[in-house]
């Protein structure tokens, strides 16, 4: 006889007659919970654009960081626990700084999304010194960089599965945000269509009005590399939202109407 849910989710090791870990779900649905964040990768570089939650008047919105630079070629956005988050950065960090030392050459996207999805997979283990995590890691992680294979963009999620990505979305808003990527991404897209894009599908999924305080933005590119947008490049790049927006719908009022009058003509 089969013990019930409950009991198989109480540890992290325990498989359950299905072959499901629930632990390792519960921390995916509390990514869930997390800022919506977007990665697009073009030929000419990635893009990163994430929101910022400023739950209180009174908090300094500078403080919160959710873009953060790994190496001069990789930046990565994070949705989740944030201080879980803060200890895979770390990982990350330290992994392509003992690369550079010892192999004298920057490393790999891939490289580096393999050693923090190292690290996530750690859970339950129990070295000889006793040292073990007690649950998954409840953050979810996009890589952006350069590399000899061009810009790429990695997933990664609490399971320790990395998965390289056109167009991801991450954290609340993910499902929707998912499905207008598919909708608006294209291979042919340029890196200033891909920063449009991913601010237009960011303001369709807040629930707070877009703002220069409450996104950050971040590009990658061959040239310069690791590129935090500053507030007025932000504000730059919100005013191209609109206008795109405002086209978009005129060409399904457009097609709304072309389709009236096909109707008209038919029944006459």
């Amino acid at each position: 006889m089969f013990l019930t849910r409950s009991e198989y989710d109480r540890g992290v090791n325990t498989f359950s007659p299905e072959g499901r870990l629930f632990q390792v779900e519960y921390a995916i649905e509390a990514i869930k919970l997390g800022s919506t964040a977007i990665g697009i990768c073009t030929s000419e570089g990635v893009v990163l654009a994430v929101e910022k939650r400023i739950t209180s008047n009174l908090m300094e919105p500078t403080t919160i960081e959710k873009i953060v630079e790994v190496d001069k070629h990789i930046g990565c956005v994070v949705s989740g626990l944030m201080a879980d988050s803060r200890t895979m950065v770390d990982r990350a960090r330290v992994e392509c700084q003992n690369h550079w030392f010892v192999y004298n050459e920057r490393m790999s996207v891939e490289s580096c999304a393999q050693a923090v999805s190292n690290l996530a997979i750690q859970f339950g283990d129990s070295d000889d010194d006793g040292a073990a995590m007690s649950r998954p890691f409840g953050v979810a992680i996009l890589f952006a960089g350069i590399d000899e294979k061009g810009p790429q963009l990695y997933h990664m999620d609490p399971s320790g599965t990395f998965v390289e990505f056109e167009a991801k979305a991450i954290g609340s808003g993910s499902e929707g945000a998912q499905q207008s990527l598919q909708e608006m991404y294209h291979r042919s897209m340029t890196l200033s269509e891909a920063i449009t894009a991913a601010l237009t599908i960011l303001k369709q999924v807040m629930e707070e009005k877009l703002s220069s305080t409450n996104v950050e933005v971040m590009t990658m590119t061959p040239k310069d590399l690791f590129h935090m947008f500053s507030k007025e490049q932000v504000e730059e790049a919100l005013k191209l939202v609109a206008p795109l927006e405002q086209s978009r719908g005129d060409a399904v009022n457009r097609s709304e109407s072309d389709h009236r009058v096909i109707q008209t003509k038919s029944s006459h």
